[in-house]
């Protein structure tokens, strides 16, 4: 139990530490806080890396896939860099995980509504985590289903059995413990230099996306609009092949 328990409980630890990324839509720039100073690391957006990982690697249960998602850059006025790199379960939602941000700095997504829930398992008003209400969410859309005939009378036995085998709502309750745990948690303090820059900026002095920017952006959205079903990863590299140069993670 332990053994099992000293990752979490490392894990936690670490995050004492960690000060969260930012993102700023009107200065178009990013500010990361390197785990060994207090001051942020401020980088342009379209100057921004990102990168995703994949490692393979044979042991006697078979071949193993390790994904991981990472991005980073240099603040231009004091030259220092960092970067900060995640573990991803598969190379589809490292790219996801980037999508994401790359689509929020873009204003294509505003909030985090707009690109989850796809099985209705949010309504208006829940926290953002799978909690209780997750659980009796999936009830009443799995209710729902079989009362207008999308599913048979077999499907409710299975959900009912698979909930049953994994503790019915005691994950979700585990999930609604860890968040608690997590705000009331010591916190490393958010430098100052940090809180100043996400302060509000007046509309007319909002930073504008360049021109190239602009112009590739345009090349992605005639090529995804030729073809809807292509990934968007698949267009951005073939942009970029056209262009004869390494793309900057705002462009991906």
């Amino acid at each position: 139990m332990l053994i099992a328990l000293s990752p979490r409980v490392l894990a936690y630890f670490k995050l004492r530490g960690v000060v969260p990324i930012r993102f700023n839509r009107q200065r178009r720039e990013v500010c990361l806080v390197p785990s060994d100073s207090d001051t942020p690391v401020i980088v342009p957006w379209e100057e921004l890396q990102a990168w995703v990982v994949q490692a393979e690697g044979v042991t006697q249960y078979g071949v193993q896939r390790q994904f991981g998602f990472g991005f980073g850059g240099t603040d231009p006025k004091t030259g220092k860099g960092t970067s900060l790199e995640l573990m991803s379960a598969g190379l589809p939602l490292a790219i996801s995980t980037w999508e994401a941000l790359r689509a929020y700095m873009e204003y294509e997504v505003n909030s985090l509504t707009e690109i989850q829930d796809p099985l209705e398992l949010q309504k208006p008003g829940d926290p953002p985590w799978e909690g209780v209400h997750t659980f009796y969410n999936a009830r009443d859309r799995m209710r729902r289903r079989r009362r207008e005939g999308e599913v048979g009378w077999y499907y409710p036995f299975l959900w009912y059995c698979y909930h049953l085998l994994t503790l019915w709502t005691l994950p979700n309750h585990l999930t609604e413990w860890e968040v608690r745990k997590l705000k009331r948690s010591n916190r490393r303090a958010t430098p100052e230099a940090a809180q100043r820059w996400s302060e509000p900026l007046p509309e007319a002095q909002w930073a504008k996306p360049s021109d190239e920017l602009k112009r590739l952006s345009e090349k992605v959205r005639q090529k995804q609009k030729a073809n809807p079903g292509r990934l968007p990863y698949e267009v951005f590299a073939e942009v970029y092949s056209e262009e004869d140069r390494v793309p900057q993670a705002s462009d991906l």
